[in-house]
């Protein structure tokens, strides 16, 4: 009779186990991750930062409400709002944490050292974010945008100058704050030694001082421009463009959406795909993966736009040899 009761009872909890295998199975599968996502832009409209990012999580079958949550904070172009923000993030308990710009990354990277963070930046090591691009080591890895580095900004020089030859001042727009402004400027004026314009520079720290930046160099006169893509930039880039027109400077940039909104190029990496691109280590980590263990990925395809119909407003005669060369021509 008691080795009845125990078969009954071993059978009953075998039984039970078994039922329980597909409820764990079913816990474990409906897991939702929350995402922190910070960025200094602006929250209106959709930029190729955000589209970008959000492609990224359908690439990687990640649906926001169901398998994930992304808490996203725009500072709306302001620089001071940044640390309020990253505590806020701080606040939800984020599995990950993704940041694009060095002003965000810094914040972010100041706020913790254990949670993971995905980055999408110039230049991670002169920045102080990665000991290096194999190994990152600490919490941080991602995409690196190149901008300061491999001569991008000399070629930026070089390409504006192709449409117009006679310049004999650039102007530069920089944030002194970017770990990157020094190499830019560095650049802009050894390139422009072999192609003979006078650099003159001014600074750019925050939106409101874009406007004054633009003015003055108008006021020097200078015959084409070069804008650094750091921060405040990529949040008032209808707002220049808007400058730019009105005071006929032709202008160059890494950023694309400049290209469409009053500068004549842009020459540098895709954002959209950049920040694509992010999901991958975002997806790496929330499996296991330490960021620790993730090189971080540079941006290899650099693309060149022409905005035609700035030029034509600006009187401008674009080269047939460098329309050839473009990868995108608005018209």
């Amino acid at each position: 009779m008691a080795s009845h009761i125990g078969r009954r009872d071993f059978l009953a909890t075998l039984s039970g186990a078994v039922a329980a295998w597909p409820l764990a199975a079913r816990s474990q599968q409906a897991k939702v991750w929350r995402v922190g996502w910070i960025w200094i832009g602006r929250s209106a409209g959709i930029s190729p930062e955000l589209a970008g990012f959000r492609q990224g999580l359908r690439d990687f079958d990640y649906v926001e409400g169901k398998n994930i949550i992304v808490e996203y904070r725009f500072a709306e172009g302001r620089s001071d709002r940044i640390a309020d923000l990253v505590a806020e993030l701080m606040q939800i308990g984020p599995d990950v944490l993704v940041g694009l710009g060095n002003p965000v990354i810094t914040a972010l990277k100041n706020a913790t050292t254990t949670i993971p963070i995905v980055f999408m930046t110039g230049d991670p090591i002169a920045a102080g974010y990665v000991a290096s691009m194999a190994r990152p080591g600490g919490n941080m890895t991602g995409v690196s945008m190149m901008q300061g580095i491999a001569g991008l900004t000399a070629k930026r020089i070089e390409l504006l100058k192709e449409i117009v030859s006679s310049a004999t001042r650039l102007g530069v727009m920089f944030n002194p704050d970017s770990p990157t402004a020094a190499g830019d400027l560095a650049q802009a004026e050894q390139a422009a030694k072999g192609l003979n314009p006078i650099v003159m520079s001014f600074p750019a720290r925050r939106g409101e001082e874009i406007e004054p930046a633009i003015a003055a160099l108008a006021r020097d006169r200078v015959d084409c421009m070069y804008i650094q893509p750091a921060p405040p930039v990529p949040a008032f880039v209808r707002e220049i463009g808007a400058l730019l027109l009105k005071h006929r400077i032709p202008a160059i940039s890494e950023l694309r959406d400049l290209a469409r909104s009053g500068a004549v190029l842009s020459y540098g990496p895709n954002l959209f795909e950049s920040t694509r691109r992010q999901v991958y280590f975002v997806d790496r980590i929330l499996k296991g993966t330490k960021p620790a263990d993730l090189p971080v990925e540079q941006a290899t395809k650099l693309e060149l736009v022409i905005d035609l119909k700035t030029a034509n407003a600006l009187g401008i005669t674009v080269p047939a040899t460098l329309l050839a060369r473009a990868d995108e021509v608005i018209e």
